[in-house]
Formats: structure tokens, sequence, C-alpha cells
């Protein structure tokens, strides 16, 4: 198959640009797409792209190929993720391709597929590689020439209205605010500084303008080395806080005014303690990777915590299907569905921040300093095989489930009598993903130590290099 079927991941399309959507490949993906579109009574859609090198081709061959099918197209340009989506609702359209590859090296690429109100994911994504492996047997119903749309295609700058919306939304206080933000070389450079010029604060810009390349650093704020330049720049500026973005938007690190990371298990304790007394008792879903001292805020503040899997996509559908109102990632994917639209929003999120900020007298590390810090390792992502991942996270399940409780809604978290272990297959690339947290230290090397061996056990005796948090 000339399409490599292991790009098509649980919640979008991405791998290597040159090797997996070279100009064949592409054709073929894209076509599949439309079919897909097609099947759906879609006939028009939107298309953005993110700042990699390999987004213009990629744009270009969906437009060219667009005209061959007779699909509309509205043309964003260069966007990040939570603008792509906003357009979607601001223009009424049901269908889009965004395209990114998000937090991923400079060389990769994708596609994220937006259908009706949120993208694609999981099943719908393997009904486009089913497209692709054979696409002389889809049958797309038959479409009269009356009811095809031209093949119109028009450029749209959704700028200035995504800015005046999210300012109108995100009034701050008095308190006049001083932070850092880095953008990565990412695409929410411009839209970022736009946002912040129409606000009464002072920022530090860094890394603003978008860069394919990524020369500073890679676009993910979730690892530490990637929040250096930000930390120290915090430190010497004297910030309140500063903020890191990823490489389309969607996501957000922190750094409170000590310098020290606020992950995003943390972060959204601040955001909860503002939305929960507006809607006590209601469901709060809690990603598998968060910290306990997250769901012990929840129950204090009153509200009812549930886990859920890991993924933007599987996550923005358990809200809509549970009218959630506010959730996230320790990622950095936030969604607020309270005062927003439900999809996650860096530079929203960063507005959440400010606006909370502007209206306290408190530090960022003092509104935190009640939160337990319980002794919790990083986020150890262990290379494993696509085809061999969800076997051993398996195999992981059924050996702790008969000794200890443990939750499955996504991998298994093992629950200890002061702790908890993670394993879960990751879904966009050949990774496990583990993490263990304990109340003392003692405990927590106990509890590494447990999952270390029963690891190399079930995985050919491979060792995890477990790092503090």
């Amino acid at each position: 198959m000339p399409v490599n079927p292991l790009i098509f991941r649980e919640y979008d399309i991405r791998g290597n640009a040159a090797d997996d959507l070279h100009p064949e490949a592409l054709a073929l993906l894209i076509r599949g797409v439309f079919r897909y579109f097609e099947l759906h009574n879609q006939r028009e859609f939107l298309l953005g792209q993110d700042c990699r090198l390999s987004s213009p081709r990629i744009s270009q061959t969906i437009l060219a190929l667009a005209k061959e099918h007779g699909l509309a197209v509205t043309n964003l340009g260069l966007v990040t993720s939570p603008a792509f989506y906003f357009a979607a609702k601001h223009l009424g359209l049901s269908a889009g391709l965004m395209v990114t590859a998000s937090h991923n090296p400079p060389p990769d690429n994708g596609l994220k597929i937006l259908l009706g109100s949120s993208t694609i994911y999981g099943n719908e994504i393997q009904k486009i590689r089913l497209l692709c492996e054979t696409p002389h047997l889809d049958e797309v119903a038959a479409t009269s020439s009356e009811q095809l749309l031209p093949a119109v295609q028009r450029e749209y700058n959704i700028a200035d209205t995504y800015i005046s919306t999210l300012i109108q939304k995100l009034p701050l206080g008095p308190r006049r605010l001083k932070v850092v933000v880095d953008c990565g070389n990412g695409s929410a450079g411009p839209l970022t500084g736009a946002f912040l010029d129409l606000t009464d604060l002072e920022y530090v810009p860094l890394y603003f303008t978008p860069d394919g390349t990524f020369p500073n650093h890679e676009p993910d704020p979730v690892k530490p080395k990637n929040l250096a330049t930000l930390r120290a720049r915090v430190l010497a500026e004297k910030a309140d806080f500063g903020v890191a973005f990823d490489g389309d938007g969607d996501r957000i690190g922190v750094v409170d005014d000590l310098g020290n990371f606020v992950w995003g298990d943390r972060l959204m304790i601040i955001f909860w303690r503002e939305i929960l007394p507006k809607y006590q008792g209601t469901l709060c879903l809690v990603e598998v990777k968060c910290s306990q001292a997250l769901v012990d805020e929840i129950i204090r503040l009153g509200g009812r915590p549930e886990f859920c899997k890991t993924g933007h996509s599987l996550i923005k559908a358990q809200m809509r299907e549970k009218g959630a109102v506010f959730t996230g990632e320790m990622s950095g994917h936030i969604f607020f569905a309270d005062e927003y639209y439900g999809f996650d929003d860096a530079l929203y999120a960063l507005g959440r921040l400010l606006r909370i900020m502007s209206n306290s007298p408190d530090s960022l590390s003092k509104m935190l300093a009640d939160v337990p810090q319980y002794h919790t390792t990083a986020e150890v992502r262990i290379p494993c095989p696509d085809t061999e991942k969800f076997n051993v996270v398996d195999r992981l399940r059924q050996h702790f489930e008969r000794e200890y409780p443990v939750i499955t809604v996504d991998g298994v978290r093992i629950l200890f009598p002061s702790g908890w272990g993670l394993f879960r297959a990751s879904n966009t690339g050949p990774i496990i993903v583990t993490r263990c947290e304990a109340k003392t230290a003692p405990e927590l090397k106990h509890y590494t130590q447990i999952l270390s061996e029963i690891y190399a056990k079930f995985n050919a005796g491979v060792e995890i290099p477990w790092e503090d948090q």
C-alpha cells in the first residue's frame, strides 16, 4: 500500500512528511479524505496550515485535488489549530482539514480532520485508511450535477474576528501583570502578539516569528528542556509568570513567578477554583495521568471526578456526551466549555489565567501553595513498536488487576496504598507512557521498583528510565 497504515493514529493522521506524505501517498490520502467527506454529504470544507516547511506543499495538493473533486474550499492560510476550529464555528462549516503535526519534530506533518462539531478519531480515522486502501471499492452516493457546488476557492482571514472575540470574552482586572510568552517559532506567534497588544499588560516575547525548522527549541511545552529559556527570563524579568505554546497553538505550558513548572493538573486546579463554585456537583473529567491532588481538590470544591482517556479528540467527545464544562490534560490541552466553545485553545487558556491573576493580589506560586506536593516521576515515554504497544499494556493490565485495584479507562492506572502508577499506549507514536506518584519519597521508590520489575518481565527486560518531575 502506498500510504503507510501506521500514520492513521487514534485522533489524527501524522507521519514523516518526506517518507509518509510523498506526492503519490499524499494524493491517495487526500482523495480518501474527500471520499469520506462526500460520504457525509460535505462538499465544502475549511483549510488551514501550521508553519512547518512541508505544510505549503500539502496545502497546495489539497487545493488542487479539491478542484478535481468539485469541492469548495475556504482557505485560512497560516493559522493555529484553535483559530481553525473557531473559524469553522464562525463560518458555519462542518468539514475541514488542518495541516499540522502539532509538537512533533520538524520533518513530520499530518492532518486533523474536522467533521461536524469536532475532529474525528478512532474508527472514523480508520475508515479513511480503508478508503485509501481500496479506493475503487468505495461506493459514494451519486450526486447530480445540480447538487454540486462550483469548485470555488476563497481566501479568508479569521485573525481580526478571532482576536476581537477573545478580547471581548476575557476582560482583565485592575492588576497590571508582567508575563513572558514563548511561542517556540510555531504558528501562534502572530495571533498571540495581536491579542497581547490589545491588553493592558507588559509582556516579554520569545520566538514569536513562525519558523518550521524550530531553531530555538522543539515546540513541546511539556518537556522541561524546552522551557529553560522561558524559566530563566521569568526570573530575570521578575515576571508574574511565563507561558509557552506548542507548534499549532492548542497546548500551553506554564512557569510560575519562582520559576517552578506548573504542570497541567496543577494548572487545572487554578481554573477549577474559578469554575466549580458556579457548577456545584458537576461531573469533572480527569485525565488518567493527573495527580491525586487534582482529584482531591475537585472533591473539596464540590465536583464529581471521573477518570477519562487521554487525547484531545476523545476528551472533546466525552465533554459533549456528558455535558462537562471544563477539563484538561497533563500535556497542556485545556478545554473550556463554560464560557467558550469546548475546544483546546492555548491562547484562550492564557487569557483565562490572565483574567484570574489580574483580579487577585496573590502570586501564582502563592495560589498553589496549599496544594499538596506529592512525590512524582516525570512522564516517561518508553519506545515500543506500534504493533506491540497495546498488547504489552494489556498484559500489564492483566497482571496488576490480580494484585491491586486498577482503573482501566486508558491503559492501566494501578492504585497503590499511598499512590498510583500508570501504563498506557500512546496514540501518537510508538511509545508506552508511564508515570508514578506517592505521598513520600520512599513509597515512590518502592512503587517505581514494582513497576520496573513487572515491565521488564513483560517487555524483554527493558528498563524504565525514571526521572523526578
